[in-house]
């Protein structure tokens, strides 16, 4: 148990923070939260359901007072994505995360802190064990799978809630108040290769990027980052022929709805111009950094010997592959006409996977125009089509459109004025939220979203800063104290 993290205010909040941080939660292997939670309802004798696809929702009754408030929900998701350092040995099925305290923030050690949205979890459950903060009656709903697909969303039935407000507190900016989101989908082609015996008289090496900041595909896209994938790849598609490189493997990204931070290649060269390689990656990484040097000051680029390989990929195959991958758009492609600095379309190519004789490219598009989406999707397709790829899209999420008369958002706007003597921003959010899809199962919610400052979601370089989570935590009891009677 990590003692300095219990001595933060709120203090109920950091407690329970911390306990989950010694619960392994992946994406799709919740099991061990889910049993956590059941057995947190039971422990304080609340109502506590869980629904065929996992999600689990606990409800309390109103405080003495407060009976004639309308139900509420605060909702958050509980897998967290479980990204590391390629030196880090950690094993997220098993390992508690280990976080520290450093300069204003909470950080872990080589991984994904698990803050989106483990800090959301701990103030539900916060909320729920406290017995001095005032509020109606109140449902926590805690959803299952949301990084990889929102699945708990998706699979929420009507009437498993009895709120017509909703609290989600999955977002990472203090001081913005969300009311809208992206709608997104997945794109996904695979390329067939065949092996082929590697040629006499070549030097294997091994291509390495790193140090890239990476991130999150839809906060983060519009930030001028790098994506490991097109950095590597662009090496390759410029010096293949001159040097007649063979690729024997190609490793980059990982997760769908992140950017990617590193990538390798196994490639060949002919010995006698294992030099000329060496000293055109080098131009090539001094011309990176010149081009990165303010979004990416760390960027790494090395080139090591290793092993000889017994196979590569046929030539035919790499040439696809290296035109796919260059061709593939990648980052913002509209920001909106309506909202200053807002993202309206971006597609993200999030990662390159070797397979038994294929390759599996993974993209994600986003966009709170749904025309828009569609479109990004079919420019993915049509670029992976014409290099040979079996193309699949997923069937996507809605995006949730903004109610300027929202309720909700009003009540929090004002409260956030008289609590901080500032003004927040009302605003929508170019990543999906499970607003989307919870709105279109109760068309009649209403919704906002808010969260405490997290920085570097999806990276292990994540961090949660400590001050926003008190504000954060002083808005929800405040806006829970202030719901309107029915």
């Amino acid at each position: 148990m990590n003692n300095s993290i219990l001595t933060l205010a709120p203090q109920s909040v950091w407690h329970y923070f911390n306990e989950i941080l010694q619960i392994p939660r992946p994406s799709k292997k919740e099991e061990k939260i889910v049993a956590y939670l059941l057995d947190f309802g039971k422990t304080h004798q609340l109502e506590t359901l869980q629904d065929a696809i996992g999600n689990v929702l606990i409800r309390k009754q109103a405080t003495p007072g407060m009976e004639d408030r309308p139900w509420v929900v605060l909702q958050s998701h509980i897998d967290m994505v479980c990204e590391k350092n390629s030196d880090k040995v950690h094993d997220f099925d098993n390992d508690p995360i280990e976080a520290r305290i450093e300069d204003g923030w909470v950080k872990a050690n080589g991984t994904t802190l698990g803050a989106d949205d483990g800090i959301g979890v701990a103030a539900q459950l916060a909320i729920l064990a406290a017995n001095d903060i005032a509020h109606g009656p109140i449902e926590c709903l805690f959803t299952v799978d949301e990084e990889t697909g929102l699945t708990g969303a998706f699979g929420l039935e009507p009437g498993f809630l009895k709120s017509k407000i909703l609290l989600n507190l999955d977002s990472e900016d203090e001081g913005q108040l969300f009311i809208g989101c992206a709608g997104g989908q997945d794109t996904l082609a695979w390329l067939p290769y065949d092996y082929e015996p590697a040629p006499d008289g070549f030097k294997t090496f091994e291509i390495m990027i790193s140090g890239l900041q990476g991130g999150h595909s839809g906060d983060d896209i519009n930030k001028g980052r790098g994506n490991a994938n097109k950095i590597l790849n662009r090496f390759l598609w410029e010096n293949k022929a001159e040097f007649k490189i063979k690729l024997n493997q190609f490793d980059g990204g990982n997760l769908r709805n992140a950017i990617a931070r590193e990538a390798r290649a196994t490639v060949l060269i002919p010995e006698e111009k294992a030099t000329a390689f060496t000293e055109k990656l080098e131009k090539y990484r001094h011309t990176c950094q010149i081009e990165f040097a303010i979004n990416e000051p760390d960027l790494h680029i090395a080139l090591a010997d290793t092993e000889m390989v017994d196979v590569v990929i046929d030539d035919d195959s790499f040439f696809a592959l290296t035109n796919a991958i260059y061709g593939c758009p990648h980052g913002v492609l509209a920001m909106s006409p309506t909202m200053e600095n807002f993202v309206q379309t971006s597609t993200n190519l999030a990662s390159v996977k070797f397979q038994d004789h294929e390759i599996q490219l993974t993209t994600s598009q986003r966009s709170s125009v749904e025309s828009e989406k569609h479109d990004a999707t079919n420019m993915v397709k049509s670029v992976f089509n014409l290099a040979g790829c079996l193309t699949k899209t997923s069937d996507g999420y809605p995006g949730w459109t903004p109610n300027p008369q929202s309720p909700i958002v009003d009540l929090s706007a004002k409260l956030y004025r008289e609590l901080f003597n500032q003004e927040p921003e009302v605003l929508a959010i170019h990543a999906g939220l499970e607003c989307g899809l919870i709105g279109h199962k109760y068309p009649e919610m209403d919704m906002i979203s808010f969260g405490p400052t997290i920085k570097g979601a999806h990276s292990p370089v994540e961090r949660l800063d400590i001050q926003s989570t008190q504000k954060f935590w002083d808005l929800l009891i405040e806006i829970l104290k202030n719901i309107p009677k029915a």
